[in-house]
């Protein structure tokens, strides 16, 4: 594993409610973008075509997106992220034939088509949102069972809960559609962001020596795993980028953001409410 060097940060120069303020503020607006997204739209994060059906096809032309959009008809168009001149156009049909016919005879050169049935996409939905939700409560009640305490592990599963909410919102502003691939991603955060808090929790909760002592040594193990987590990411989305393949794109990208939001909302929000539940909450 590659060694980071974690800075000491002075906790004692901030107040609980200044540590929690950052990472509560950043999940009200990740909130609000979805809750905003959902009124607009009808969904809070933008499906793709696994989950509504349709026909998906992949032209290369030098027409503009208006011309493209005059001569097809589609719901959507995009620009490809992997190369110029090349466009990802999306279909509520699904006669492949037809559409690729139709494009061919508007002088587009046709680089790949893919359907999805309307029913199929539903159902890939419904068990996508279900595989999801079963995760995070799933997490949530091993949390429980392992601290038997309601503020560390509440902190646990506050932490999780913003993970996952901030790349989705973040989602919506830079254009990546929900699919399964981001779904595996989002459930890859659910268990990078476990870990961290656990860790944190762990050495605060169970090892010996002082707060801010057990702190900085669970900082030492668990920053350096997320940023070696999120460098490999970073990578990854790069390479998947320059070679093409959006949908390996999408998932480092989402994987990049979530790990991020994962070191705020751990060692500030995690780290706050366990702070007071050590000086004050257990005094009580």
């Amino acid at each position: 594993m590659v060694e980071f060097q974690v800075p000491e940060v002075d906790y004692t120069r901030y107040s609980n409610r200044q540590l929690a303020a950052v990472p509560l503020a950043v999940l009200v607006l990740a909130l609000l973008v979805l809750a905003g997204w959902w009124i607009t739209t009808g969904a809070p994060v933008t499906p793709g075509i696994e989950f509504t059906g349709g026909t998906e096809m992949r032209i290369q032309t030098t027409a503009s997106q208006t011309q493209i959009e005059s001569t097809l008809d589609p719901v959507s168009i995009a620009p490809s992220q992997s190369a110029q001149n090349e466009y990802i156009v999306t279909f509520q049909g699904t006669n492949t034939q037809a559409l690729e016919s139709q494009a061919q005879q508007a002088g587009y050169d046709v680089l790949s088509v893919q359907s999805t049935s309307a029913s199929f996409g539903g159902q890939s939905q419904q068990l996508a949102l279900y595989g999801l939700v079963a995760a995070f409560v799933g997490m949530s009640i091993l949390v429980f069972l392992m601290f038997r305490t309601f503020v560390p592990s509440i902190a646990v599963v506050l932490s999780a809960f913003s993970d996952i909410v901030i790349p989705l919102a973040l989602m919506n502003i830079v254009g990546i559609p929900l699919s399964l691939g981001t779904v595996a991603a989002l459930l890859m955060l659910i268990g990078y962001s476990v870990d961290s808090d656990i860790l944190l929790n762990n050495h605060v909760l169970r090892r010996s020596g002082g707060f801010y002592e057990s702190t900085y040594r669970a900082m030492r193990t668990g920053v350096t795993m997320t940023l070696t987590s999120l460098s490999a990411m970073a990578v990854m989305a790069l390479v998947a980028f320059f070679f093409g393949i959006d949908l390996l794109t999408s998932i480092g990208v989402v994987l990049v953001m979530g790990l991020a939001t994962d070191l705020m909302n751990t060692y500030m929000l995690n780290l706050s409410l366990l702070r007071w539940y050590k000086f004050e909450g257990v005094a009580r």
